[in-house]
């Protein structure tokens, strides 16, 4: 089973990302679990939601501890609490910034990690331009695909137009395929078609 955690502040669509991912991971043919957990419901607020991955029946229900995968879709979570908290050794983590990990003093983070398991996004500047607002999550998800192999991102598109049909799902699913291309490009492409192959 992989766990994964999904930090980001309230309004940026963190719960919709652990179900787009759950519904891409189902696509797929797996067993897949998504839930929230809310400390206040409000605008900006920080927010978690988790989602498990498996080939087989589900029955877990507590919330991720210890994760495979942390995305971070909000940077200013960093100074706010610790999103990286149980991060399993051979994790990954995507986190949405302009910033290198040097820069954001994370060095030892990535030095922990296997090589290309942690990859920074601009996924606030790639929303803007296929989106037209600075909302990361549909971002974050081709990031992930591209990142872990975890799911397809045909399937992350199917997810995102079922959720979102018409205009807004063809941006965001324009939006979830640049940072596919552009996480591929930086990590070594740990992508399911490259893990098919």
């Amino acid at each position: 089973m992989v766990e994964v955690r999904i930090h980001g502040r309230g309004g940026q669509g963190v719960v919709t990302a652990s179900d787009l991912l759950a519904m891409a991971a189902f696509t797929d043919g797996h067993h897949a679990q998504a839930f929230p957990s809310f400390g206040s419901e409000r605008t900006g607020a920080p927010v978690v939601s988790f989602c498990r991955i498996a080939n087989q029946e589900i029955r877990t229900r507590e919330p991720v501890l210890e994760p495979d995968v942390v995305v971070v879709q909000d940077p200013t979570l960093l100074s706010v609490m610790d999103v990286f908290a149980g991060l399993k050794p051979d994790g990954f983590v995507l986190l949405n910034s302009t910033k290198d990990f040097h820069e954001l003093g994370l060095d030892g983070l990535v030095d922990s990690l296997p090589s290309g398991h942690a990859i920074v996004l601009p996924a606030f500047d790639i929303a803007r331009e296929h989106v037209g607002r600075p909302v990361p999550n549909a971002v974050m998800l081709g990031g992930v695909a591209a990142l872990t192999g975890l799911i397809a991102l045909d399937s992350v598109i199917g997810a995102i137009r079922r959720r979102f049909p018409g205009g807004v799902g063809d941006a965001n699913a324009a939006a979830a395929s640049a940072a596919y291309g552009l996480v591929a490009s930086r990590s070594g492409a740990n992508t399911k078609e490259n893990a098919d192959a």
